[in-house]
């Protein structure tokens, strides 16, 4: 059976009382790319220097390609790792901070320049060899820290915010070019970062970490889509999932704001054995009377309320609404005719509605309650 690139079980780290890493469990198949996003304080950082072996865990087994490494020092671990500090040396040129950790471990001069050569070129550094870093823009020292990870031909790639020193432009076109590094090595990576947008964009699953807990890990679409507490629910997504308090109303609506909102089906079941509940809603799914984005879409419970706020996105506008003293946030197409004050009604796209438990904060799985 082949081994997974990494593997993690009951990984725990405290500090004094306070649990930094609580009893964290999961494994990375070979040549996956797995993003853990969380807020800062979440335990992320923490977690992928246990991992290096930069920080020495409590309890709990970690494996890289089937090894246990939990007692070896970070040398012996085969990881390569990348800072948001790009930690270059100011007085080398490039092409010495590149060859700089071949030498170190006795390659040969001639392979060594043969291998920064390719892995230069592979990241369009060629030009910039014989620079120094104070030579380079923020994007550029980037990819020159990358390039020397590259070099180490880790069996692990380990990534802390590596681009959160870049701007917002550049940042989207680094996110794409480690994209596409990481399709042509196939090297397990583990990346860290606290943009929930850039791990929507990047990873081939996502881990989504809260106060040292993995509350939920899977694909892209399965955590947005299907949130499993309300913490993912609120944090992944732009903006953020509206969150609202409603009342069970048997067999088949939930009581808010005055009205009853019918919910999907796979939740019938579940409302006689609850009375407080939380509705989830997504923006995309409140649907507003005379955008061309709510066709489609039967209209359900329709409602009202005036806009507090417009705010321009370019391709799209967010606009929140207020009912009842109530915000709900909502998105329509950038011509859209509206403005702050406007009377609108909207209803929600019945499908696409969640419900959470208040007391745990899970979310309640189709048709048993849970």
């Amino acid at each position: 059976m082949k081994p997974f690139g990494l593997e993690l079980s009951g990984v725990s780290k405290s500090y004094g009382d306070a649990p930094i890493i609580d009893n964290i469990s999961f494994q990375v198949p070979e040549g996956e790319l797995l993003v853990l996003v969380g807020p800062s304080g979440s335990g992320k950082s923490t977690l992928l220097r246990l991992i290096a072996g930069l920080v020495r865990h409590d309890g709990g087994e970690i494996r890289i390609g089937g090894r246990d490494v939990g007692e070896l020092p970070p040398a012996e671990r085969d990881t390569a790792m990348v800072f948001q500090s790009y930690a270059l040396f100011p007085h080398m040129t490039i092409a010495e901070n590149l060859s700089f950790g071949m030498r170190a471990r006795g390659v040969e001069r001639g392979h060594s320049a043969a291998r920064v050569s390719e892995v230069a070129g592979a990241l369009a550094l060629g030009p910039m060899l014989h620079r120094y870093p104070r030579e380079l823009s923020g994007g550029e020292r980037q990819r020159v820290a990358l390039a020397r990870a590259m070099l180490r031909e880790p069996e692990l790639f380990l990534m802390d915010e590596p681009l959160s020193n870049l701007d917002a432009q550049l940042r989207v076109h680094a996110r794409a070019e480690i994209v596409r590094l990481h399709s042509r090595l196939q090297t397990t990576t583990v990346y860290v970062t606290h943009d929930q947008s850039e791990a929507l964009s990047m990873g081939d699953r996502i881990g989504v970490l809260n106060r040292g807990r993995l509350e939920q890990l899977g694909t892209p679409t399965e955590v947005y889509h299907h949130p499993q507490t309300l913490f993912v629910a609120r944090f992944i997504g732009t903006p953020a999932m509206n969150t609202l308090p409603v009342k069970a109303m048997p067999p088949d609506h939930v009581g808010w704001n005055g009205h009853l909102v019918p919910i999907p089906g796979r939740f019938h079941a579940s409302l006689d054995r609850r009375d407080d509940l939380v509705l989830g809603v997504r923006p995309e799914h409140v649907c507003l009377q005379g955008s061309r984005w709510a066709r489609g879409v039967t209209p359900s419970e329709a409602m009202t309320a005036t806009v507090d706020i417009v705010e321009v996105a370019g391709d799209q506008t967010f606009l929140e609404l207020d009912v009842n003293g109530t915000l709900l946030v909502t998105r329509v197409e950038p011509d859209f005719p509206v403005k702050r004050g406007d009377r609108v009604t909207f209803w929600f796209f019945t499908d696409s509605l969640h419900l959470f438990d208040p007391g745990n904060e899970m979310a309640l799985a189709a048709g048993n309650g849970l």
